[in-house]
């Protein structure tokens, strides 16, 4: 079913990608969350459940309302007022880490920065291997807390900042030979028009 969601030309960054012979993940990504018919067109081509299909609605509204009450926070503190956030779309990442015992110590996902304005990360509870880099340029282990969101700068805020907030490096290492399980949600700049699949 995920591979009917497998891409879309006219939506960059969408669809089921499979993994490769350099990842172990198997994202599914939904544009923009806040886009009701994009929602319902994901979830019918998973044959989402009633119960799930209202489960994700509920939860892109609540990570939406977050974000938006976040980068008001940043703009406020930063001296910018009257800047508006409501047409920036909203991304989420189902991420599925096909680990198993022979790929220990191997790279779910490279070192790298996002390249979007926020990251709200919902983590595995159960199977760790995010990492972050510190002040020295080291990888260190960030365990999962239970009913906690992650939330991360992206390249965006760096720049947007003017530097006073940093972006950080992480990667994902498989630690557990077991499938790893996150959802990450993206404010990202709008590159291209959504009312043309969006009403």
């Amino acid at each position: 079913m995920k591979k009917r969601n497998k891409g879309n030309n006219m939506v960059p960054g969408s669809g089921y990608q499979p993994p490769t012979p350099n990842l172990i993940v198997e994202p599914l990504i939904l544009y923009d969350m806040t886009c009701p018919k994009g929602i319902h067109a994901f979830c019918a081509q998973l044959d989402a459940s009633p119960f799930q299909r209202e489960t994700i609605m509920k939860y892109a509204a609540a990570i939406h309302e977050l974000f938006m009450d976040m980068t008001h926070k940043i703009s406020e503190g930063l001296g910018i007022k009257n800047v508006s956030f409501e047409g920036w779309p909203c991304q989420f990442r189902f991420n599925k880490y096909c680990f198993t015992p022979e790929t220990i110590g191997s790279t779910g996902v490279p070192s790298h920065t996002d390249t979007y304005f926020l990251t709200i990360l919902q983590d595995d509870e159960n199977v760790n291997g995010l990492e972050v880099m510190n002040k020295s340029g080291q990888f260190v282990a960030v365990e999962s807390w239970p009913n906690s969101l992650l939330v991360n700068m992206g390249d965006v805020t760096k720049a947007w900042s003017n530097g006073r907030f940093n972006n950080v490096k992480h990667r994902v290492i498989c630690k557990q030979g077991k499938t790893r399980v996150s959802i990450a949600s993206f404010i990202r700049i709008q590159l291209w028009n959504p009312t043309s699949t969006c009403g």
